[in-house]
């Protein structure tokens, strides 16, 4: 991949959509520019869990005027990801498809523990490299994630299902903060935590850090208002609670170090804040520098730089489900071959890394089961934590590990795309000429495809001494009618 001298990241999460912008330089990154528009995405999500209309249009507003700041960068050179809102909303994939005509540029919806994972890389990345344990908090708009590591290494990832947009609607919808609303948005709080308390109890981390606007926000009340001598401190919360309650609606507090766009949802995230403190018994708590956006920056930074989360989750997933190693670069490397003869010019290089990942991964189900284990393979591809990957990507690679084999029936509504088909059609042929599972020595092969049919030359001498796989490949070509796709097995 051709190193860019600029990137961007846009984070469109639940509260705030942002953009960062970042000069490249010596494999450091120095940011130029960044944007953010409370857009509050997660206020507009019903009960029925249908993004409104209203919300929609704020989103899309913000993501036209980000498109045009980023209009003259290369595709590869920008990365948004969407947080909590859009994996929970059931219309997002409808409002993904205009939102990704408005910015001009694809948007992965990532998973929660992905979020986490970014969130402390960008946390991180500010920080001096050093042995001491940290605790990593983000209040986001629909979420929270709270990270366990050391130095850049994440080592315990979780994202509860609270935030301070959705939090606010939920128990201070009219703005008024009651001690009965206040108490009940703190007890749902600490009820979410409960999965986590033993996790992240005080003995597993020496610092605790707060990233994100809430985190930043309560950090400048305290400090500015004299609540707290430095950081975010239980005393000091004590202190914030105490004027909440008295003003009674956070429109009416005036504290110093109190943004006007904070305010909204100030009593949401001040709650999520106070019940942490109290379930993971955290008496301090530093801001960190960095958040979401600047994680996804180094990550995208990881890829042009050979230091690929995926191609590091792809090789922790062949070690943990046994992998046979040498079959799975046998397969990889010829279907990736083949797709190159296939697609030509238009077989890009991501599609050529998700072939060769989906190759490299394909066995992983024999470890649940031998029988069906293309099916196994392809749940655990969809379902499991695949640190760096997005939803979209692992389902792209779960639909390439089931349609490896078998017929094709299971993925006809998946395979209305001719690069899909051509990807499909070269991991089943390298399988296919692979089954003994040993370096055969393969013929010359020149294949071709017109959307509608399937050629594949070679050697009528090779085809008359492997019978078998003559066979296979006729059964192949009996396999792909089902799709309106012929295949013509020649011999040369």
């Amino acid at each position: 991949m051709q190193r860019q001298p600029l990137l961007a990241a846009v984070d469109l999460g639940s509260n705030s959509f942002r953009l960062q912008v970042a000069r490249v330089e010596n494999d450091q990154l120095y940011m130029l520019d960044g944007l953010r528009e409370a857009v509050r995405l997660a206020a507009g999500l019903r009960e029925d869990k249908l993004l409104d209309q209203d919300a929609q249009q704020r989103g899309l507003y913000c993501l036209e005027k980000f498109g045009e700041r980023l209009r003259d960068l290369p595709h590869e050179a920008v990365r948004a990801v969407a947080t909590n809102t859009l994996r929970v909303a059931k219309n997002a994939p409808e409002f993904l498809q205009q939102a990704e005509a408005a910015l001009g540029f694809p948007i992965e919806v990532i998973a929660g523990r992905e979020e986490a994972r970014l969130i402390y890389l960008g946390v991180a990345q500010g920080l001096p490299h050093g042995e001491e344990r940290r605790l990593v908090m983000d209040i986001g708009g629909g979420s929270t994630e709270f990270i366990l590591g050391r130095d850049l290494q994440p080592t315990q990832l979780e994202s509860l299902y609270m935030g301070c947009v959705s939090y606010t609607a939920q128990f201070f919808p009219d703005g008024k903060i009651t001690k009965s609303s206040l108490k009940q948005a703190e007890l749902a709080a600490r009820n979410e935590l409960q999965s986590i308390v033993t996790e992240y109890a005080p003995e597993h981390w020496d610092i605790a850090l707060g990233s994100s606007g809430t985190a930043r926000v309560v950090n400048d009340v305290l400090e500015q208002n004299g609540f707290s001598a430095g950081g975010i401190t239980r005393d000091g919360l004590e202190n914030l609670r105490i004027q909440l309650l008295k003003a009674g609606d956070a429109g009416k507090l005036e504290l110093a170090g109190l943004k006007p766009d904070r305010v909204p949802v100030l009593a949401g995230g001040f709650a999520i804040m106070y019940a942490a403190f109290c379930e993971l018994k955290i008496e301090q708590m530093r801001p960190a520098l960095g958040a979401l956006r600047e994680g996804v920056l180094y990550d995208l930074l990881g890829r042009f730089s050979h230091n690929d989360m995926r191609e590091a989750t792809v090789r922790q997933f062949m070690r943990r489900y046994h992998v046979d190693h040498p079959q799975a670069v046998r397969v990889s490397t010829l279907a990736c071959g083949l797709a190159r003869q296939f697609l030509g010019d238009i077989f890009d290089e991501e599609e050529e890394r998700h072939l060769r990942w989906a190759a490299q991964l394909h066995e992983v189900g024999i470890s649940v089961a031998h029988n069906a284990y293309h099916k196994h393979t392809a749940y655990i591809l969809a379902n499991a934590d695949m640190p760096g990957f997005s939803r979209k990507s692992q389902q792209h690679l779960s639909m390439l590990a089931l349609a490896h084999r078998g017929n094709l029936e299971k993925v006809r509504n998946q395979l209305g795309v001719m690069r899909d088909q051509a990807l499909v059609m070269s991991f089943r042929l390298a399988v296919l000429f692979y089954r003994n599972r040993s370096e055969v020595e393969l013929p010359e092969m020149q294949v071709q495809f017109s959307g509608t049919k399937f050629r594949l030359t070679l050697a009528q001498e090779w085809l008359a001494q492997n019978p078998l796989t003559e066979t296979a490949l006729g059964d192949e070509a009996k396999r792909w009618k089902i799709l309106d796709i012929s295949v013509q097995i020649d011999g040369a």
